[in-house]
């Protein structure tokens, strides 16, 4: 199965400090190596950015930075594993990392299972089921 972590915090915080990024390269490289990592990578400030919206029929273009946010998306990461579970430990050691080498940082990693047109059904039904209960 195929997630992406998203990972959101408030802009204030700047850019992470050396400490962190190393720590968080070498986590990468050990998830590279353990054949699970597919993708990763962070994102510019919404300063530099542009909103593409689409609401009431009419598109608007605004660019950043987007002051209505409070949260921004950071960064992500995409793995390919066995379950939701090893998706939740990768993301773990991934915040452990954040609160050891930034400890004022603040933050969410979400994550999300991705799918592709076969696993559609799959997804849906799980939806459905925690919904109902």
């Amino acid at each position: 199965m195929r997630f992406m972590t998203i990972v959101k915090s408030a802009e204030k915080y700047g850019f992470p400090p050396p400490e962190l990024l190393e720590a968080v390269e070498r986590l990468r490289v050990e998830a590279v190596h353990a054949g699970v990592m597919v993708e990763t990578g962070g994102l510019a400030p919404t300063a530099t950015g542009t909103s593409v919206r689409l609401r009431a029929g009419q598109l608007s273009v605004v660019d950043g930075p987007f002051t209505e946010s409070k949260e921004v998306v950071g960064g992500y990461a995409v793995f390919e594993l066995e379950s939701q579970k090893e998706a939740l430990e990768w993301t773990q050691r991934f915040m452990e990392l954040h609160k050891e080498h930034w400890p004022a940082w603040e933050g969410t990693t979400e994550i999300r299972q991705m799918f592709v047109s076969n696993d559609c059904a799959e997804i849906q039904g799980h939806a459905r089921l925690r919904a109902n209960g």
